[in-house]
Protein backbone atom coordinates (compact mmCIF):
# COMPACT_ATOMS: atom_id res chain seq x y z
CA UNK A 1 0.00 0.00 0.00
CA UNK A 2 1.36 3.58 -1.24
CA UNK A 3 2.23 5.84 1.73
CA UNK A 4 -0.72 8.29 2.30
CA UNK A 5 0.10 12.39 2.53
CA UNK A 6 -2.29 14.49 3.69
CA UNK A 7 -2.87 17.26 1.13
CA UNK A 8 -5.44 20.62 1.65
CA UNK A 9 -7.52 20.72 -0.69
CA UNK A 10 -9.50 24.50 -1.47
CA UNK A 11 -12.16 24.94 -4.29
CA UNK A 12 -12.00 28.30 -5.96
CA UNK A 13 -15.48 27.81 -7.36
CA UNK A 14 -18.54 28.33 -5.33
CA UNK A 15 -21.00 25.29 -4.64
CA UNK A 16 -23.30 25.50 -7.43
CA UNK A 17 -20.22 25.46 -9.79
CA UNK A 18 -18.90 22.75 -8.49
CA UNK A 19 -19.59 20.06 -11.63
CA UNK A 20 -16.46 19.11 -11.88
CA UNK A 21 -14.78 16.11 -10.27
CA UNK A 22 -11.72 17.50 -7.63
CA UNK A 23 -8.58 15.35 -8.77
CA UNK A 24 -8.70 11.61 -8.13
CA UNK A 25 -6.97 8.23 -8.32
CA UNK A 26 -8.55 6.53 -11.32
CA UNK A 27 -6.86 2.81 -10.20
CA UNK A 28 -5.81 1.44 -6.93
CA UNK A 29 -2.50 1.79 -7.85
CA UNK A 30 -2.51 4.51 -10.04
CA UNK A 31 0.20 7.14 -9.26
CA UNK A 32 -0.90 10.45 -10.59
CA UNK A 33 -4.84 11.91 -9.99
CA UNK A 34 -6.46 13.17 -13.12
CA UNK A 35 -7.36 16.68 -13.02
CA UNK A 36 -10.19 18.41 -15.18
CA UNK A 37 -10.19 21.04 -16.78
CA UNK A 38 -12.33 24.35 -15.33
CA UNK A 39 -13.09 26.42 -18.14
CA UNK A 40 -15.85 28.66 -18.35
CA UNK A 41 -16.07 27.57 -22.01
CA UNK A 42 -14.37 25.07 -24.42
CA UNK A 43 -11.04 26.22 -25.50
CA UNK A 44 -9.74 25.23 -28.53
CA UNK A 45 -6.24 24.12 -28.97
CA UNK A 46 -4.49 25.41 -31.95
CA UNK A 47 -1.53 23.45 -33.65
CA UNK A 48 1.20 24.44 -31.93
CA UNK A 49 -0.92 26.62 -29.86
CA UNK A 50 -0.40 27.14 -25.81
CA UNK A 51 -2.99 27.25 -23.17
CA UNK A 52 -3.15 28.30 -19.25
CA UNK A 53 -6.45 25.98 -18.25
CA UNK A 54 -7.95 26.55 -15.21
CA UNK A 55 -8.70 24.16 -12.63
CA UNK A 56 -10.56 26.05 -10.21
CA UNK A 57 -8.31 24.71 -7.17
CA UNK A 58 -5.49 25.59 -4.87
CA UNK A 59 -4.12 22.92 -2.49
CA UNK A 60 -1.34 22.94 0.75
CA UNK A 61 1.34 20.87 0.17
CA UNK A 62 3.11 19.50 3.34
CA UNK A 63 6.93 20.90 3.45
CA UNK A 64 9.05 18.56 1.69
CA UNK A 65 6.95 17.93 -1.18
CA UNK A 66 5.43 19.30 -4.47
CA UNK A 67 2.71 18.50 -7.07
CA UNK A 68 4.28 17.19 -10.79
CA UNK A 69 1.65 18.16 -13.25
CA UNK A 70 2.55 15.32 -16.08
CA UNK A 71 0.31 14.76 -19.42
CA UNK A 72 -2.16 12.13 -19.74
CA UNK A 73 -0.54 9.41 -21.67
CA UNK A 74 -3.51 9.40 -24.27
CA UNK A 75 -3.91 12.78 -24.76
CA UNK A 76 -0.25 12.80 -25.86
CA UNK A 77 -0.83 10.06 -28.20
CA UNK A 78 -3.98 10.08 -29.99
CA UNK A 79 -3.96 13.97 -30.67
CA UNK A 80 -0.60 15.43 -29.32
CA UNK A 81 -1.50 17.36 -26.56
CA UNK A 82 0.97 17.97 -24.06
CA UNK A 83 1.55 19.67 -20.66
CA UNK A 84 4.26 22.30 -22.14
CA UNK A 85 6.90 22.36 -19.35
CA UNK A 86 6.21 19.12 -18.26
CA UNK A 87 6.51 17.90 -16.00
CA UNK A 88 5.50 21.76 -13.78
CA UNK A 89 5.64 22.05 -10.56
CA UNK A 90 3.88 22.86 -8.22
CA UNK A 91 5.72 24.03 -4.98
CA UNK A 92 4.54 23.22 -1.39
CA UNK A 93 4.44 27.12 -0.14
CA UNK A 94 2.57 28.07 -3.49
CA UNK A 95 -1.14 28.76 -2.30
CA UNK A 96 -3.09 29.80 -6.05
CA UNK A 97 -4.81 28.02 -8.78
CA UNK A 98 -3.59 25.22 -9.92
CA UNK A 99 -3.12 25.60 -14.07
CA UNK A 100 -2.61 23.43 -16.81
CA UNK A 101 -0.39 25.18 -19.45
CA UNK A 102 -0.97 22.57 -22.28
CA UNK A 103 0.58 22.70 -25.87
CA UNK A 104 -0.90 21.55 -29.14
CA UNK A 105 1.40 19.17 -30.86
CA UNK A 106 -0.61 17.36 -32.72
CA UNK A 107 -2.15 17.80 -36.57
CA UNK A 108 -5.30 19.36 -35.68
CA UNK A 109 -7.50 21.62 -33.63
CA UNK A 110 -8.07 20.15 -30.53
CA UNK A 111 -11.29 21.14 -28.02
CA UNK A 112 -10.89 21.42 -24.23
CA UNK A 113 -14.35 21.22 -22.52
CA UNK A 114 -15.16 21.52 -18.85
CA UNK A 115 -14.73 18.53 -17.25
CA UNK A 116 -12.04 17.32 -19.18
CA UNK A 117 -9.25 15.37 -17.76
CA UNK A 118 -6.43 17.39 -19.29
CA UNK A 119 -3.33 16.12 -16.64
CA UNK A 120 -2.23 14.28 -13.92
CA UNK A 121 -0.72 15.27 -11.04
CA UNK A 122 1.85 13.44 -8.92
CA UNK A 123 2.95 14.35 -5.19
CA UNK A 124 6.39 13.81 -5.00
CA UNK A 125 9.04 13.97 -2.13
CA UNK A 126 11.71 16.70 -2.59
CA UNK A 127 15.25 16.79 -2.02
CA UNK A 128 17.46 19.78 -1.74
CA UNK A 129 20.61 19.93 -2.71
CA UNK A 130 23.38 21.25 -1.07
CA UNK A 131 26.37 22.40 -3.19
CA UNK A 132 30.23 22.45 -2.45
CA UNK A 133 32.30 24.18 -4.87
CA UNK A 134 35.21 21.80 -6.02
CA UNK A 135 38.28 22.52 -7.92
CA UNK A 136 37.95 18.53 -9.62
CA UNK A 137 35.00 16.59 -10.01
CA UNK A 138 35.92 12.78 -8.98
CA UNK A 139 36.31 10.45 -12.27
CA UNK A 140 33.75 8.01 -13.45
CA UNK A 141 33.19 5.82 -16.32
CA UNK A 142 31.10 8.01 -18.48
CA UNK A 143 33.44 11.10 -17.68
CA UNK A 144 32.01 14.41 -19.28
CA UNK A 145 30.79 12.00 -22.51
CA UNK A 146 26.88 13.69 -23.05
CA UNK A 147 24.33 12.85 -25.82
CA UNK A 148 24.71 10.09 -27.66
CA UNK A 149 28.54 9.08 -26.96
CA UNK A 150 27.43 5.65 -26.56
CA UNK A 151 26.08 5.31 -30.00
CA UNK A 152 23.05 3.86 -28.89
Amino acid sequence: MPQEVSVQFRWLLPPEQRNIPMPRYASAQAAGMDVAAACAEDVVLQPGGIELVPSSFAAALPEGFELQVRPRSGLAVKHGITVVNAPGTVDADYRGEIKIALINLGREPFTIRRGDRIAQLVLAPVCRACLHVVELLPDSERGSGGFGHTGR
